[in-house]
């Protein structure tokens, strides 16, 4: 869509139509797995019930989230405590149907499955801390500006200024040298350079490249084009037998209003050599025995959970923190 604008024009309401076209098929789709879930489960001896524990703590993780909940008719799955209500009667009526005695739950044998299992972001691939992003794996840092959005993946780390007027991206480039990397990322999204200069960032070989969306041949696109034209400022970094492209896209009438922003971020690629941050490690799930009968709350304390975490440990375990929890239960924490 950036670098697209006569497709742009179409994207907001092509997304939309999209998403509630398929909105059904979702719903229809998670139920009937809810239906079979339990029918499956109740017949080779599994206590349904405790699938529908589980919506109840998607519920309270979306309680928790900052972000506005989805209206129910544009969610493309159904509310989770419509789920649970659903759910614990799909497993009691299958429960009477096949009179099943004796279902298990086998709690302890899959907790000692997931212990040691990485919980949330891998670092390694990859995070944000006070606005700069780190790589650990690949031995880089950049800042990140000011009140822009971001979002890492394995193919490109993406910043968004909040407006939607201008991004970056960073991705590897093909290419064995600077001059090829251009030439392909440019044939790739068709642009057109117009300034190039050969640059050193922070010790590093790099290119930099100024480009604009090139006109269309249709004098009638062309035209639409001239109103909606993308420029980018790249910058093709050399770094451990890598070619980076940092792009910074904007619309030609915005261009100089952010180039600033761009450049700033883009010259301050560099090396990371922090050893606390080169060595960052993933927290994980660490499965805990409790050694005397207490509370869920008290049980975090004695395995030396922050207090700020007891909410979110709470979910996890799918308990409250008033709970009592009995001598020998397994719990879940994250170091």
């Amino acid at each position: 869509m950036v670098v697209s604008p006569e497709l742009a024009q179409f994207g907001d309401a092509a997304q939309q139509s999209l998403a509630l076209l398929f909105l059904k098929f979702g719903r229809d789709d998670e139920r009937e797995s809810d239906r079979l879930g339990v029918e499956y489960s109740t017949k080779i001896g599994y206590d349904a019930t405790h699938m529908a524990d589980f919506f109840r703590t998607l519920q309270r993780q979306q309680e928790q989230s900052e972000a506005e909940p989805i209206p129910d008719f544009l969610s493309t799955h159904p509310n989770p405590a419509d789920r649970y209500a659903t759910v614990n009667d799909l497993a009691a009526a299958w429960q009477q149907k096949i009179k099943a005695t004796n279902l298990q739950v086998n709690r302890n044998s899959f907790l000692k499955l997931i212990d040691g299992l990485v919980y949330g972001e891998d670092p390694r691939q990859g995070f944000v801390e006070a606005n700069v992003f780190y790589h650990p794996e690949l031995k880089f840092q950049f800042p990140v500006p000011t009140g822009w959005m971001h979002q890492n993946s394995p193919q490109q780390f993406q910043m968004a200024e909040k407006a939607g007027k201008a991004l970056m991206a960073l991705t590897l480039a093909g290419g064995k040298t600077l001059e090829e990397a251009a030439q392909q990322t440019l044939q790739k999204f068709q642009l057109q350079p117009s300034e190039s200069n050969k640059v050193t960032v922070n010790g590093l070989p790099a290119l930099v490249v100024v480009a604009d969306q090139k006109a269309a041949a249709d004098p009638q696109q062309q035209q639409q084009q001239q109103t909606v034209a993308v420029r980018t400022l790249t910058y093709f970094i050399q770094h451990n037998n890598n070619i980076y492209s940092l792009m910074g896209i904007s619309a030609a009438t915005d261009f100089d209003n952010y180039f600033a922003t761009f450049k700033n971020t883009m010259q301050q690629f560099r090396v990371l050599t922090n050893p606390a941050l080169l060595n960052r490690q993933a927290e994980r799930v660490r499965v805990k025995t409790i050694a005397k009968t207490t509370t869920f709350a008290q049980a975090l304390r004695q395995n030396k959970v922050p207090d700020k975490r007891f909410t979110e440990m709470a979910i996890l375990n799918g308990m409250e923190l008033e709970d009592q929890v009995t001598a020998g239960t397994l719990i879940k924490v994250v170091q």
